[in-house]
């Protein structure tokens, strides 16, 4: 397993407890590796990294999203409480058939989610609609995909979503899932299989030091497996830098609850860290 830190001017990669600082490393070229462990391997084996001694730089530090070239799409309705959340916010619009249909379908809901220059890191502020009254984080399983298709390592997602403008009407997806800060993934990649069906996934969300919500679920409740849904993705497309997708969220805050500037909001992945962020 080997984690990777992408900083203000360089990498930063961690294979258990020897954490190195390299020159020369390119996620786009990881994506792109045939053999992803290898390329990684080779950083550690130059004489040209730096060894950082403290593992604090790690957890502290305010990383950058790790993607450069790579798009980041989100797979949708792929939990049962993801399933009953869209229903619930598209009843009024008429909408809520179309969530139950998807959740059955074979085909899996796939979007575009962000570009790399958008997205969000650890530690960097998030944001919500100044147009819609009704807005949650969606804490996301999120898988590394290279550029022929294969998964090779996880990451962390926050999906940000207005929940009031898709509830209206399921045709304003794209304005209720794609907007200025509204992508964060981190702090790291890892690569490797560290993920069992009992990973669990949390979230916590804090407001003026309160928790004001809390829930948690495990990937054993995802309705689809991981190459079903890089499969769809790749079907008549292709991405030269490789892809993230989020999988979709099992957890889903009560329609009472809307996210507030200066919220912060803590995703927990076991084997993959904590990808923190403030509402700004």
């Amino acid at each position: 397993m080997i984690k990777i830190y992408r900083d203000q001017d360089d990498y930063v990669l961690q294979n258990f407890n020897r954490i190195i600082r390299v020159q020369g490393f390119s996620l786009d070229s990881l994506f792109q590796a045939s053999n992803p462990a290898d390329y990684l391997t080779s950083f550690f084996d130059s004489t040209d990294s730096e060894p950082i001694q403290q593992k604090s730089v790690i957890e502290k530090h305010p990383w950058q999203a790790p993607v450069e070239n790579q798009e980041i799409w989100a797979a949708g309705v792929t939990y049962m409480r993801s399933k009953s959340a869209r229903m619930e916010e598209s009843e009024q619009s008429g909408g809520d058939h179309f969530y139950d249909l998807v959740y059955e379908a074979e085909r899996p809901e796939l979007f575009f989610k962000s570009t790399g220059s958008r997205a969000r890191g650890h530690l960097a502020p998030v944001c919500i609609r100044k147009d819609s009254a009704w807005n949650v984080p969606e804490p996301e399983l999120t898988l590394a995909i290279n550029s022929a298709g294969h998964i090779f390592g996880y990451t962390i997602g926050n999906d940000m979503s207005s929940r009031s403008i898709e509830g209206e009407n399921p045709l304003y997806l794209p304005q209720a899932k794609i907007y200025r800060g509204s992508c964060a993934i981190g702090p790291c990649l890892v690569v490797g299989n560290v993920l069992t069906p009992d990973t669990k996934i949390s979230i916590m969300i804090s407001r003026l030091a309160n928790v004001v919500f809390q829930g948690d679920t495990s990937i054993s409740q995802l309705k689809r497996t991981f190459p079903e849904l890089a499969d769809y993705l790749f079907r008549e497309n292709e991405f030269p830098c490789g892809a993230y997708l989020m999988t979709g969220t099992g957890i889903v805050p009560d329609s009472g609850f809307t996210l507030q500037s200066g919220d912060r909001i803590q995703i927990q992945i076991e084997g993959l860290g904590v990808l923190e962020n403030e509402v700004e």
